[in-house]
């Protein structure tokens, strides 16, 4: 079966190229989501002003990936507990944010943010956003698959 599944870790040009790499992953678009400003651009976004976070939004084959496996992806590739800020990076744009499709991915979602809080694998407490998916909008074309462009 085909599933979406939607992260913001920073960044959306790295978050895409780490995902892309993974089994099972069918296709994946970098964009704008978790915020309130309808079709938002980059220009937009970099504001600050328009509540959206740069996501990636993943179409996976879930007999060859779990939504799991995407997780521990996700939370591998990023520091969770520094609020809007990934590296470099500033801006409420770049939280850490996981956009949940259904209600199985929010329970997953919000089990495996707690195991690793309880677990004490981060020094500081988890802040990634846990929401509903809304509305995806796509990025203009020039950042999709960036790094592979480069």
């Amino acid at each position: 079966m085909i599933e979406k599944a939607t992260f913001g870790a920073g960044c959306f040009w790295g978050v895409q190229a780490e995902f892309d790499k993974l089994d099972g992953v069918i296709s994946t678009a970098v964009g704008y989501a978790g915020g309130s400003f309808d079709n938002p651009t980059y220009q937009d976004v970099c504001t600050g002003n328009t509540g959206h976070a740069e996501v990636l939004q993943i179409e996976f084959e879930s007999e060859k990936t779990s939504y799991k496996k995407l997780l521990n992806l996700f939370w591998k590739i990023h520091d969770p507990t520094t609020s809007n800020r990934q590296g470099p990076d500033v801006g409420s744009q770049y939280r850490s944010i996981i956009l949940t499709h259904n209600k199985e991915q929010e329970k997953s979602a919000a089990d495996s943010k707690n195991d690793l809080q309880k677990n004490g694998i981060y020094n500081s407490g988890i802040v990634t956003e846990i929401t509903s998916m809304d509305k995806f909008y796509k990025a203009e074309e020039y950042h999709q698959n960036y790094f592979n462009k480069k």
